[in-house]
This record gives C-alpha cells, sequence and structure tokens, in this order.
C-alpha cells in the first residue's frame, strides 16, 4: 500500500475538497482519499502506488494546484 502526499494551493472549503476528491477518484486503482482545506494536505492511497503526474492532473481538473511532498 502507498501513500503519496500533496500540498494543494487554492482549497477554502469543503466544496473545494469535494471537488478534488471526485477527482481524484476517478484515478485507477486509488483506494483512499485524504484531503483537508484547512492543511491543504492531499493524501492519495493505492495497492500498487499512483503515477505523481496523474494526480496532480486529477487536482489540476478540479482547478487547484498541488506538488508532491
Amino acid at each position: 500500500m502507498a501513500a503519496n502526499e500533496y500540498q494543494v494551493t487554492g482549497m477554502t472549503c469543503g466544496h473545494c475538497e469535494m471537488s478534488i476528491r471526485e477527482e481524484v477518484g476517478e484515478i485507477s486503482g486509488v483506494t483512499d482519499i485524504q484531503v483537508s482545506a484547512q492543511t491543504g494536505k492531499l493524501v492519495v492511497t493505492a495497492p500498487d502506488g499512483v503515477d505523481d503526474a496523474t494526480v496532480l492532473a486529477a487536482v489540476e481538473e478540479a482547478g487547484y494546484s498541488a506538488v508532491r511532498v
């Protein structure tokens, strides 16, 4: 089980969290998504790991930007 942590900029509320959870949730193999507007943290868990570029693209699709921590 691999968990990747990202720092997201631009999240301000629960709706922001939901948008990111929705987009990242579409990535194949993702089993858990923890996202917090308060801390700006996004943790994505997948049994076989997940490609950073794929996660970052999903976050951008939701309207935010992120970097791998």
